[in-house]
């Protein structure tokens, strides 16, 4: 299993670029007063037919060819169960795919969230033709990095060029930590 939720969210966002997807939405919910995480990964990619999607919670499956195991949804679903948490995942062939996973809080088995800034920062510089849409809701105060908004107004510059790399990392941290006062989850 993985030391942390914002790893299984770059792992289960990879699987959104692998579908060809162009646009992929991270939502991620600290919710105290429901004693509730909920990750949502949601993209317009290719999508799984119902067999793939039957077997998509199984390690033994992967669609993947460089490998004949696949354990970034089985492990997501258990980090999340795991908690006391649910795990759900739909899929429509040439329409998309969406994750859910809630994770009770105070679980004593709940992973840390991680460093999610650096999380979505990766997915964005090195997935720099795609669009991402990110929201991080703690507690009713949220923030959203909108990709498709900074294409406006930088034209063909990419997001991995150095200076608009370190732009998005400083206003994931600065975001955050306005919405969530630093607190660790």
């Amino acid at each position: 299993m993985m030391p942390e939720i914002s790893l299984n969210v770059l792992d289960v966002a990879q699987n959104s670029v692998r579908a060809n997807a162009s646009l992929i939405e991270i939502l991620l919910t600290v919710d105290h007063a429901r004693d509730l995480i909920t990750i949502v990964i949601k993209d317009n990619g290719c999508g799984m037919t119902k067999e793939q999607l039957d077997t998509v919670e199984d390690p033994f499956f992967t669609t993947r060819t460089t490998r004949k195991i696949g354990l970034g949804i089985p492990f997501f679903k258990m980090a999340a169960e795991s908690t006391g948490g649910s795990f759900n995942i739909e899929s429509t062939v040439n329409v998309g795919t969406t994750t859910t996973a809630t994770f009770v809080i105070s679980h004593i088995d709940r992973m840390p969230i991680g460093d999610m800034n650096c999380t979505i920062h990766s997915l964005i510089t090195l997935n720099p033709t795609l669009d991402f849409v990110y929201t991080y809701d703690f507690d009713g105060l949220a923030f959203t990095l909108d990709t498709r908004q900074f294409r406006e107004i930088l034209g063909d510059i990419g997001f991995d060029e150095p200076e608009i790399s370190q732009y998005i990392m400083n206003y994931l941290k600065e975001n955050s930590f306005e919405v969530d006062k630093g607190i660790q989850i």
